[in-house]
């Protein structure tokens, strides 16, 4: 019954029908569920209380603070990160321990949280055949379908099933996410900051964020624009706002000394 609900709401949305709050949370709920059968999710509460609090943080000053807001740790080293529709953010502990800032991790989870608040995410998943998100998913945030026939598998479903975003959905997710931390106190230097850490972990480590350029159209053009935008932010503002903390820097720790997933 389950699994009809969820194919009637995808088919509601690929006919690009209004999509209800109640329905799009369904549609993430369900979709949580097999994410995180497949996916090798962070299983600590320490960090997962961190990663939860800094989001919420964000997320719930946001015009959708109705969501029931949920922010997950994948543990991959691949630098990833995605939403899901109903206010469901996974991160990658790769991006994590990329990060050398608290702002850096907000802004992914602003960026992320603003895919969610424009409804980008209803848009793109409505894409999605039910019985493939979550292996489509695995494949992305994760290495375990560096085979030939995983690589098949994604390439026929990565255009429909897990196409990215468009680059006006990113512009549109940049901005959202801009202003989001903003709200939230946070600076948002961390976000052109992360762009130039993903562009550079490309030239150095490209395996690790292959994942991150085949869903997120990122290249040196979002550096400037957000740049840009912060840029039109008063200096006195941006000097009240959050950069780092202690606790920032107890997670990153934390997360880095945690065991990697086992092999499945």
């Amino acid at each position: 019954m389950r699994a009809k609900v969820f194919l009637g709401l995808l088919t509601v949305a690929v006919a690009g029908c209004g999509v209800s709050t109640q329905q799009e949370v369904q549609m993430g709920q369900s979709e949580v569920q097999q994410i995180n059968r497949q996916l090798p999710i962070l299983n600590d509460a320490e960090a997962n209380r961190y990663i939860n609090v800094l989001g919420d943080s964000i997320a719930r000053l946001t015009e959708r603070s109705d969501l029931p807001w949920a922010f997950y740790i994948v543990n991959s080293p691949e630098i990833n990160a995605f939403a899901v529709p109903g206010g469901f953010i996974y991160v990658n502990r790769g991006l994590i321990e990329r990060t050398a800032t608290m702002d850096q991790l907000a802004g992914v989870l602003g960026h992320e949280i603003g895919h969610v608040v424009k409804r980008h995410t209803v848009k793109q998943m409505g894409q999605m055949n039910a019985a493939n998100v979550g292996v489509v998913l695995l494949c992305v945030l994760t290495k375990v379908c560096n085979s030939q026939a995983g690589q098949v598998g994604i390439n026929a479903a990565g255009s429909a099933i897990f196409s990215k975003f468009s680059r006006n959905d990113e512009r549109e997710a940049d901005d959202v996410g801009i202003a989001n931390v903003v709200r939230a106190h946070i600076s948002p230097a961390g976000i052109p900051q992360m762009f130039q850490i993903l562009m550079s972990a490309r030239q150095s480590t490209p395996g690790l964020v292959d994942g991150w350029f085949a869903t997120h159209p990122t290249e040196e053009a979002r550096i400037a624009d957000t740049q840009a935008k912060i840029d039109l932010i008063s200096p006195a503002v941006l000097r009240t706002l959050t950069v780092d903390s202690p606790a920032f820097q107890n997670f990153k720790s934390r997360v880095a000394a945690l065991p990697a997933a086992e092999r499945r």
